[in-house]
């Protein structure tokens, strides 16, 4: 077993698609919660056996979603084509103050 682990590469492991119908279930889980929170009070606030209500409804099925694409970074946060090709600018040395302008 430990051979068949090592001889896939780390980039097909990477690599691979999620699910899609799981990823077509926790959208739906993700719009019917972001929908019940913004329509529905109820859903906004503290709940005595689910804790906060929001957190659950949105947060919690946002990060399973995030968790099937194994935790990867958008494609605009890498964007490298903003940077510009010179060197990042140096603060300016302050000039040290004179001590006879402090007053007690």
């Amino acid at each position: 077993m430990r051979d068949f682990v090592h001889s896939i590469s780390a980039d097909a492991r990477l690599s691979r698609a999620p699910d899609p119908q799981l990823e077509r279930l926790l959208r739906r889980v993700v719009a019917i919660g972001l929908a019940l929170v913004l329509l529905f009070p109820l859903a906004r606030g503290q709940i005595p056996w689910l804790g906060w209500a929001p957190l659950w409804l949105v947060g919690m099925p946002l990060a399973a979603w995030w968790a099937l694409h194994r935790f990867r970074l958008p494609l605009w946060h890498r964007d490298a084509s903003r940077r510009r090709g010179r060197p990042q600018a140096r603060r300016r040395v302050r000039a040290p103050r004179a001590t006879w302008l402090r007053t007690a």
